[in-house]
């Protein structure tokens, strides 16, 4: 009996430095952080994005940078180029500008972006084109905010949108509240290269623009509900976009806050 459960303890404590070492590995190689965006060029030695979005841990290194960055390529990185589902290894040279990828690099917890991108990716994935959104249309909102965003929703006063967004609010309040996650990527514009802000850096008063990708004919409900996959403060003005005046002097009325439905 004394044998067996030596035998157990042993069993244990081998199962025990087991994770430990699991745990130790990969603690050594870091977390993920995945950017995701339009590639720019491809070298020997970088890549260079304008990043559309990413994993939480990507976008919270982002915070205060531009748009466009350049990671360092080493003789690890494995570029693969996606068809049909199916991934094959190419080389940089197989990318193409304009492609939608995502680049992986693993580094510390808490990284700085200067860190990160002086650490070899590990892998860069060619889509070719932007997976999922295309699939589904655009509803675009174009409005102010009160003040600073936080706990996963923005609260957006409409002044302008796209036909399918505006028709989303006909017979709805003007004032709505949107829904982000940690894959949303918020910029501000200040000229012609926008930096990566947190929600809580919005201003009162800033012109806000939202995207989103839901299914066609989506109730305002079912928009509200699918995380933004772009929110710009100060962005230059999208074509398509109709005011909201615009578009209630030719359908039903959109109502606004405080105010009663003219019919």
């Amino acid at each position: 009996m004394k044998h067996r459960s030596l035998i157990a303890l042993a069993a244990a404590a081998a199962v025990c430095a087991a994770l430990a070492a699991s745990a130790s590995a990969t603690a050594a190689r870091g977390i993920a952080y995945q950017f995701r965006g339009e590639l720019k060029a491809a070298s020997p030695t970088s890549v260079e994005l304008q990043v559309e979005g990413g994993n939480h841990a990507a976008l919270k290194a982002l915070l205060g940078a531009s748009q466009d960055q350049t990671f360092a390529v080493g003789s690890t990185t494995e570029f693969l180029l996606w068809s049909h589902g199916v991934p094959k290894v190419v080389q940089y040279s197989d990318l193409k500008p304009g492609d939608w990828v995502q680049i992986t690099v693993r580094a510390k917890a808490g990284s700085s972006l200067a860190q990160i991108e002086s650490t070899a990716v590990g892998i860069v994935g060619d889509h070719t084109t932007q997976t999922g959104p295309p699939s589904k249309p655009l509803y675009l909102y174009v409005g102010t905010v009160a003040g600073p965003q936080s706990g996963g929703h923005i609260q957006l006063t409409v002044t302008a949108g796209n036909r399918r967004a505006l028709k989303t609010l006909l017979g709805q309040s003007s004032t709505q509240t949107f829904t982000y996650d940690d894959g949303t990527i918020f910029l501000l514009w200040q000229g012609k290269v926008p930096t990566v802000i947190d929600p809580s850096q919005l201003k009162a008063g800033d012109r806000i623009t939202i995207r989103i990708r839901a299914a066609a004919k989506s109730s305002l409900t079912d928009v509200e509900s699918t995380p933004a996959v772009h929110v710009g403060d100060h962005e230059p003005v999208a074509a398509g976009t109709t005011s909201m005046q615009s578009l209630s002097t030719r359908s039903a009325p959109v109502t606004t806050v405080g105010r009663k439905k003219h019919h």
